[in-house]
């Protein structure tokens, strides 16, 4: 017997959490690993207005060790990473952005 593929209850239909794509790394947050100038790093979901990036559900990447940056984007939940929330949004002047890369929604959280 095969499984079914949705089922529905009170009119809406659900399906199988595995038959549900994942996001593309910067999904429907568009949450990116931001690291500036000085050697700031920080992750958040990003949105930039005004000649500002500001980065809301914000963690700073604060260190790491044994294994590099790649190792970091990886496995943000590492013993080997330290990462620390921010209670605020975190502001950053544009001119000061080094790179970005797109991660994950949940991504250090």
């Amino acid at each position: 017997m095969t499984a079914p593929k949705t089922i529905r209850i009170d009119e809406v239909d659900y399906v199988r959490a595995s038959d549900v794509p994942k996001p593309e790394p910067g999904g429907d947050r568009n949450r990116c690993v931001v690291v500036v100038d000085r050697g700031w790093i920080w992750a958040g979901d990003l949105e930039e207005e005004d000649g500002r990036i500001r980065l809301h559900r914000a963690v700073w990447v604060f260190n790491w060790r044994t294994v590099g940056f790649d190792g970091v984007l990886a496995d943000p939940k590492s013993d080997n990473v330290t990462i620390r929330p921010v209670p605020n949004v975190v502001d950053i002047p544009v001119d000061a952005e080094v790179f970005r890369v797109p991660v994950d929604d949940e991504w250090g959280v």
